[in-house]
């Protein structure tokens, strides 16, 4: 497969698909728009960062794009391949993380991202992609669980109906909290290593994630947005958000590559909330919204036929 060819196709659609993201969200905004910051990385490639702060309706987020390539493919992706580890390797990909300002506003995270690893003596060479989509909110309604795995399942369904049950399970499974025994989150999708098709099936399932993405969110932050809130629940907003530093700096595949990959420190970083608070051995009022969270929402379940409230 010839990369010089197949990567700025990818590189095209994904700075697209970041504009349209960014665009988007200025629209839900009265005044803020993300600052461009296109940078080159020294050991080989660039990106651009696109940041919002202190938005009426996003409080900290980053919609970010990459192309980076170098002569050892970096340990976090390497760990399950390890005749690749010595391989030169491409990796291009975007990757966003919105905070809103409104705890009833979900957190959300999107990842799309392509490898290319050049062959070794060891091992011919590879592609694959993986990324997916998740959700964290802190106030949840059924009704949102629900239509954002709908989108999820109507972004897979054309590929084969066995893709979202999978990618949900895998999304379930990897934004898990071991050290908390606790999900993130109510899940999405998630994958990695797609290359089970050929490069151009492979590439329009991707192309449908991405394209699903905001589908699946923005109509829950229309609809939540303007929804009253006090300083109970930005404490308990910020109370929850100390988990999703947790696992982005301990767990996350993503920040690991960054890191280990010689990436830029400043974008990657971007993914944490502008605001977090750690309280010892706190616990919430039974009953309460806050309990709320953890007793019926944060337990893995089929959101799609789930009744019980």
């Amino acid at each position: 497969m010839n990369y010089d060819l197949i990567i700025p196709v990818i590189k095209d659609y994904l700075l697209a698909l970041q504009t349209k993201i960014c665009l988007s969200l200025e629209n839900e905004e009265q005044q803020e728009k993300f600052l461009i910051d296109d940078w080159i990385r020294n050991e080989g490639g660039g990106g651009k960062t696109c940041v919002l702060s202190e938005g009426a309706v996003i409080e900290r987020g980053a919609v970010n794009f990459s192309h980076v390539f170098g002569e050892a493919l970096p340990p976090s992706a390497s760990q399950r391949r390890p005749a690749l580890t010595a391989a030169a390797f491409q990796a291009t990909g975007i990757s966003l993380v919105l905070h809103p300002r409104n705890p009833y506003v979900p957190t959300v995270h999107m990842n799309l991202r392509f490898i290319a690893v050049s062959e070794t003596d060891q091992q011919a060479a590879q592609w694959w992609f993986g990324g997916g989509f998740d959700l964290t909110p802190y106030y949840p309604f059924l009704e949102d669980c629900r239509h954002w795995h709908r989108i999820a399942k109507q972004s897979c369904d054309p590929f084969g109906l066995e893709l979202y049950p999978q990618y949900k399970k895998n999304c379930d499974d990897y934004f898990y909290l071991k050290h908390r025994q606790e999900a993130r989150g109510i899940g999405g999708l998630f994958f990695d290593d797609l290359n089970q098709w050929d490069f151009k099936q492979c590439f329009e399932f991707v192309k449908s994630v991405g394209d699903h993405f905001l589908l699946a969110y923005l109509p829950i932050v229309e609809l939540r947005k303007d929804t009253a809130y006090g300083e109970r629940e930005r404490q308990f907003q910020a109370y929850r958000r100390s988990r999703y530093v947790e696992f982005n700096l301990i767990y996350d595949r993503g920040t690991l590559f960054g890191l280990q990959s010689g990436g830029r420190v400043e974008s990657i970083l971007t993914s944490l909330p502008p605001q977090a608070n750690w309280q010892y051995n706190w616990q919430p009022e039974p009953g309460s919204n806050e309990a709320k969270l953890t007793e019926k929402f944060l337990a893995a379940r089929d959101w799609l036929k789930y009744e019980e409230y």
